[in-house]
């Protein structure tokens, strides 16, 4: 039997990554030796204990044109020296290297795409860098075989654009078993507070987070804001919170481990995920932290976007906001907090959803996708 060897790459720093690292844990435990690319950053965390062997690459430049470049061409001069059979390309800007690469090896290439990447807010700004991106998936898209998404409107978009087959994998969480959960003092997070949360690593532009801090001027008292990650916004949201002086009702503990970041979700009372309808990439998004939410039994506020909507609505786990007008958001945040039956069974939904929504039920369409026998 001929041994299985994929590497899978992605350009950011392995640490918060969630979604891929639960793939190449999928590979491993199906008989793939797994290798994962991904860089360095000067403030990257160490990386967790794995099952699967990691790379991370130490690059010249940390964004921009100049970043994509280098990383594209130390990612194929990897690629193209190192034995595998296969090739697993995460978002667009990987493919290329990829692409190629596999090309010339004649290797079998996977693709992954997370989101809807020429439609991000960040590219809409740039119109000359959204065509290269758009000429490039343009380009490559329609000659893959093999291609995955992860959910149902990105999937019926890609599908449209291209005519191609793009199969569903639901970034759905595992299901969550600690053997420990950290104490509220020892995460520092006050033990008299009503929590509310937001998490993750995608705390960027019209995520709807500035206007959940300004809403904190007018929230209950008794609650205070707890933002567990990182994101281009991070340090416009700090200035706020100075200029509003609103130190002690908004804390930072940036980007942490997975499981680290689920204590935090798990004592808290209540998760948003409150992105803007500003743009398809977010419009048709279903964020991992909505079913990090679910597992930790923590109900959610959330936007009303189609995927989200699906998943909130079906299983009853959480309400919509109708506007991010801080008085309105404040407002509607504190009857909520008023409302301890309703948060109870939101609590109780969770929990039911938990058992029905996790990755175990997603990796059956993995192995589809990778022809895998039982």
């Amino acid at each position: 039997m001929q041994l299985k060897k994929i590497i899978v790459s992605v350009t950011n720093d392995l640490v918060t990554d969630n979604r891929v690292d639960k793939v190449c844990k999928f590979l491993h435990n199906n008989g793939f030796e797994v290798i994962l690319v991904g860089r360095k950053l000067k403030n990257s965390l160490p990386l967790s204990k794995r099952n699967y062997r990691c790379s991370r690459m130490r690059l010249i430049f940390s964004k921009g044109a100049f970043f994509y470049a280098e990383f594209n061409i130390r990612l194929f001069l990897l690629l193209i020296f190192h034995r595998a059979t296969h090739q697993l390309s995460n978002d667009l800007d990987t493919l290329l290297a990829n692409y190629l690469s596999a090309k010339i090896r004649r290797r079998k290439l996977i693709y992954d795409t997370h989101e809807l990447y020429t439609e991000v807010p960040e590219l809409l700004k740039r119109p000359r860098i959204k065509r290269i991106w758009e000429r490039i998936e343009g380009w490559i898209f329609p000659r893959l075989h093999t291609i995955y998404t992860v959910n149902n409107s990105i999937a019926a978009f890609y599908n449209k654009k291209y005519k191609k087959n793009v199969r569903v994998v639901r970034n759905v969480s595992a299901k969550w078993q600690p053997q420990s959960i950290p104490s509220k003092k020892e995460l520092g997070v006050p033990e008299d507070k009503t929590l509310l949360i937001v998490q993750g690593a995608g705390i960027n532009v019209d995520r709807g987070i500035e206007e959940l801090v300004e809403a904190m001027v007018y929230v209950n008292d008794s609650a205070i804001l707890l933002i567990v990650g990182s994101g281009d916004v991070i340090g416009v949201l700090q200035n706020r919170v100075k200029m509003l002086l609103l130190e002690d009702r908004v804390l930072f503990f940036g980007k942490r481990p997975y499981q680290e970041m689920m204590a935090f979700t798990h004592y808290a009372d209540w998760g948003f995920s409150i992105d803007k309808d500003s743009n398809m990439n977010y419009r048709y998004s279903l964020p991992n932290k909505i079913f990090d939410y679910i597992h930790a039994s923590t109900p959610i506020i959330c936007s009303d976007l189609p995927e989200i909507r699906k998943v909130v609505q079906e299983h009853q786990v959480g309400t919509f906001i109708s506007s991010h007008e801080p008085k309105i958001l404040a407002k509607f945040i504190n009857e909520l907090l008023a409302n301890k039956q309703q948060h109870a069974n939101f609590v109780v939904n969770c929990q039911k959803a938990a058992h029905l929504l996790s990755w175990e039920n997603e990796e059956r369409v993995l192995k589809e996708i990778y022809q895998l026998n039982d």
